[in-house]
Parts: C-alpha cells; sequence; structure tokens
C-alpha cells in the first residue's frame, strides 16, 4: 500500500540559496485556504523554493557540494517525488553518475531509433496486427490507440529524435 495514501503530508521545498528545508503548510492547515499550494517562498531570504518531493532528505547547510548537485538534479527534472510505494527511484548521487545515467538514456534512445529505421511498416489491418504482436513493446510507446492505428516508421523516429533531443538538452545543463 502506498504509505502517502492514506495521510497528508506536508510538502518538502529546498532553498537552494539558503541551503535551508522547509515543510509547507497544507490548504487544510490554513483557516481562509487562500495560501497558494503551488508556489512557495522561502522565509528567510524570500526566493522562491524548489519543490523536492516528500521523499527528499537535505544534506546538511555546510555541505556545499551535495547543495550543488542536488541543484543540478532539481535543474533537469530530477525531484524527490512518488507515491511512496517503491520511492523515487533512480537518482544519481554524483555530477559524474548523472552524466553517465543520461548517456545510457540516449544509448537506448538511439537503439530505438534504429529499431524504427530497421522496422518494416504494415500495409493493411492484418500485417498491422502481426506487427504489434511482434513488436508490442516499442509500438505501446507510440500508439495512442493501441491496435487501432498504422504507426509509420517516421512517427516513431520523430519520438525518440524528440527523448534524445531532451536528453542532450538535460547533459548540456549538468556539464
Amino acid at each position: 500500500m502506498c504509505r502517502y495514501a492514506m495521510t497528508l503530508y506536508k510538502p518538502h521545498y529546498a532553498c537552494f540559496n539558503c541551503h535551508k528545508t522547509f515543510k509547507r503548510r497544507l490548504k487544510k492547515d490554513i483557516k481562509d485556504g487562500i495560501e497558494s499550494v503551488y508556489e512557495a517562498k522561502c522565509p528567510q531570504c524570500g526566493e522562491l523554493m524548489a519543490n523536492m518531493g516528500l521523499d527528499f532528505e537535505s544534506p546538511k547547510m555546510e555541505n556545499l557540494k551535495k547543495w550543488e548537485h542536488i541543484k543540478s538534479l532539481y535543474s533537469v527534472g530530477i525531484t524527490f517525488h512518488s507515491c511512496g510505494c517503491s520511492g523515487p527511484g533512480y537518482i544519481p548521487n554524483s555530477k559524474e553518475k548523472l552524466i553517465e545515467h543520461f548517456e545510457q538514456l540516449k544509448t537506448g534512445y538511439l537503439k530505438n531509433i534504429d529499431f524504427w529505421r530497421a522496422r518494416i511498416e504494415p500495409s493493411d489491418n492484418k500485417e498491422r496486427d502481426k506487427d504489434w504482436n511482434k513488436n508490442w513493446a516499442e509500438l505501446g510507446y507510440i500508439a495512442q490507440k493501441s491496435r487501432k492505428e498504422i504507426i509509420s516508421n517516421q512517427e516513431g523516429i520523430n519520438y525518440w529524435l524528440e527523448r534524445v533531443r531532451e536528453i542532450e538538452n538535460k547533459l548540456s545543463l549538468v556539464k
């Protein structure tokens, strides 16, 4: 069972300027309920804080290296959000491992592009069904209405090229 399903917990926010974390009040904690739940300002410096998720554990204020790493994780969209069942997933603990993680993702995406370049497009519904039975894992990423449409190779290539561009953008932020 999800540990966050039964009880509402206060979200964890981090200020990268002050190197402090705070738990944000919930709307139900406020009498008039006017305070925004999406935007949080640091009580110390007044800058916007980052919503890091319920699984976030902050480093000590003096550990500047870890704070810089957490800031770089946040800049590429990696936070500590989960439903509580299995945690937030893989979170690299150093810049080198983060770059390695993105390179591995990029390699996998390029392999998917190779699949779409080599695939023979089905021409009718019978071939589409055979193609789906054989390549359902690859087609499932692209198909909006599974088995009801013929997916062109160009659609698959475009999908994975966009994923590669996203990874390259994230890598450029980290490096």
